[in-house]
Parts: C-alpha cells; sequence; structure tokens
C-alpha cells in the first residue's frame, strides 16, 4: 500500500466550551515501517466497521469547500500540506460548532491500494495503556485505540476524477449514536449519500433467490451457490471492495458465467453493476433446509417471517407465493 502523501495535525477541545487549539503538522510524515503499519491498520479496522454509508460529494461551496481544496491538490495547484491544513481548519471550525464534537489527532492520507489512488481522513483517539519499560518497570503507555474509530471516510479518487456518474466513490462511517453525533464530519468532508448497501444488497439476495428458483437446482447445489455468495460479498466488504455483479456470476456459475448476471439483467432489478456489500444483511441470509419421510423443504432465511410464517406451537409452516412450477404441479394433481 504505496503511501503518497500523509500528515497528522492534532485538535485539542474540551467538552467545557472553552475554545479548541489546533496544531498543525510542520510537513508530510516520513514515510517508515510504522507510519505504513499505522495506515495499513487504520485500513483493517475501517473495513470491519459496520454502518457505513455510501455517496458523493456535494458541489463545492463555501459550505462545503474540502472537494476544491482537493481538487486544486490533485491538479497540482497546492502542495498537500496547504491542502492537510486547510482541511484540518475546517474540520476546527465545524467542531467550534458542534457541541458533540471531541478533539483527536486528524490523520489525512493519500495512498495507493493497487491501481487505485484513494484519500483516507479519520479522527483518531487514544488509550490508556501499560507498558514495561527497559529497566523491567511498569510504567503508563498512550496507544492509538483503532477499535474506537468512529469518524472516519476514504475516498476513491481514481473513481472520483475518472467516472463522473459514479454516486459511491466516498465511503463514511454513519456512526450507531444517530445521524447527529457525526453531522458535523459528513459536513466536513461534503457528502451526501448516494448508494444504500443495505437495500442493494437486499434485492441481490432476492434475485439470487429467484435465481435458485428458476434453476430448479437440488439443494446441494442451491447451498453451494449461495455459500459462494455470501463469500465473495463478505471478502469484498472485508477489503473494503464493491460486489461486481460480472464477477459475482462467474463464481456462481463457472459453466456458465453470464447465467446470473443476465437473469439480473432481463428481470430489470435494478440494481447498479458495482455496489458496497452490507455485511449485516449478508449475516442474515442463510438458507433453513429440512427433509423427512418424502418431504424436502428449503428457504432463505430472509424469507422467514414474510413470504414463510412458523409458528413453532402448533409446528406448522404456512408458505405464501407458493412458486409457479410447484403450484402447477398441485393444480395437475388435483
Amino acid at each position: 500500500m504505496p503511501i503518497r502523501q500523509i500528515e497528522i495535525h492534532h485538535i485539542h477541545k474540551l467538552p467545557d466550551g472553552s475554545p479548541s487549539v489546533l496544531t498543525a503538522a510542520a510537513a508530510p510524515l516520513p514515510l517508515s515501517e510504522p507510519v505504513e503499519n499505522l495506515l495499513a491498520d487504520l485500513n483493517e479496522a475501517y473495513n470491519a466497521k459496520q454502518g457505513k454509508a455510501w455517496g458523493l460529494f456535494h458541489e463545492s461551496s463555501g459550505a462545503y469547500p474540502l472537494s476544491g481544496w482537493l481538487k486544486d491538490y490533485l491538479d497540482g495547484g497546492s502542495d498537500f500540506s496547504t491542502f492537510s491544513r486547510s482541511a484540518a481548519e475546517h474540520l476546527q471550525r465545524l467542531m467550534e460548532e458542534s457541541n458533540m464534537a471531541t478533539g483527536g489527532h486528524v490523520l489525512i492520507a493519500h495512498y495507493v491500494q493497487g491501481m487505485t489512488d484513494y484519500l483516507a481522513i479519520a479522527l483518531l483517539h487514544h488509550n490508556q495503556g501499560i507498558a514495561v519499560t527497559e529497566a523491567l518497570n511498569v510504567a503508563p503507555a498512550l496507544h492509538l485505540d483503532l477499535s474506537q474509530l468512529h469518524l472516519a471516510a476514504r475516498i476513491n479518487l481514481s473513481e472520483w476524477q475518472n467516472n463522473a456518474k459514479s454516486k459511491q466513490y466516498i465511503s463514511f462511517i454513519k456512526g450507531k449514536g444517530g445521524r447527529k453525533v457525526t453531522d458535523y464530519f459528513r459536513d466536513f468532508i461534503g457528502c451526501q449519500e448516494g448508494v444504500d448497501a443495505p437495500s442493494e444488497t437486499r434485492t441481490l439476495l432476492k434475485a439470487f433467490s429467484d435465481f435458485v428458483e428458476s434453476e430448479d437446482l437440488p439443494e446441494d447445489a442451491a447451498r453451494e451457490k449461495t455459500d459462494t455468495l455470501v463469500d465473495y460479498a463478505t471478502s469484498q466488504a472485508k477489503i473494503g471492495q464493491p460486489i461486481t455483479l460480472e464477477e459475482l456470476s462467474g463464481l456462481i456459475d463457472e459453466d456458465r458465467p453470464k447465467a446470473f448476471y443476465d437473469h439480473i439483467r432481463n428481470k430489470d432489478y435494478g440494481m447498479a453493476p458495482e455496489f458496497p456489500a452490507d455485511k449485516k444483511t449478508l449475516n442474515h441470509f442463510r438458507r433453513f433446509t429440512g427433509r423427512a419421510e418424502g418431504l424436502s423443504i428449503s428457504f432463505d432465511s430472509h424469507l422467514l417471517g414474510s413470504a414463510i410464517e412458523f409458528d413453532e406451537d402448533r409446528n406448522t409452516l404456512t408458505i405464501r407465493n407458493v412458486p409457479t412450477q410447484l403450484k402447477d404441479q398441485l393444480k395437475r394433481a388435483k
């Protein structure tokens, strides 16, 4: 993960209402193994976070100046330190206006992963720990606590610059404490939501269920394809990369790599060719199966409570929207 430029500033802000103080970096950090490890750990912690949103920049303005400064830096009109300091000063001003904002170390990094340029911005906090000194004494020690990463964003610079229609080149942590806790940070980035990852993921799972039904697959084959989908989507989320429908289609059926992709396009589910996976939605996607005395039942877990109802007291399943093929067989039998 080559680093082009990285700086860390510090905003000291107490909850007592006193003015904040910005200590800005004098120059970009010299590249070293600890710096590279820090950025790698930050990316890993960021990728693991649930509750992220994806979107795009508002038009650059006095209220949302970051994208304009960033474009100027990328176009060579200013250097990284000028951009980085302007960003830190803007974040400080927004912190002053928010009663919920606390200070911390502001990391801003321009780096490359694969063939793609990214900008990461994160507010980092320390935690008190214990260390053993060279003299074998025990002493207090501060360390960065990436497990408490609540305010961070990542901008796919290559996507932003090369795909004018994209609505998902920015990802940011929405936060668990409600929108107002993180509103000031989202305003600092100057972004708006463009892709609903949970909705897109639910649509993908619905399309997959329809595909499995239309293919009339044996249970073992259906389970294998389900595992392939979940494993692929989960691994993409883990590394912070989107689901690509064509790539997924090829994995689901290697003999007919376009089958699932064509099913999605022909049925017009309205999905983008690429979109971020929502891990929480994926975690709820399972297949329930059962077989006994000539009866075989299999369905995806997300159908439970909607198309399928389970009455534990009466030990019954109620199935709505009976599959067309099964319904035709039942009609003929009747």
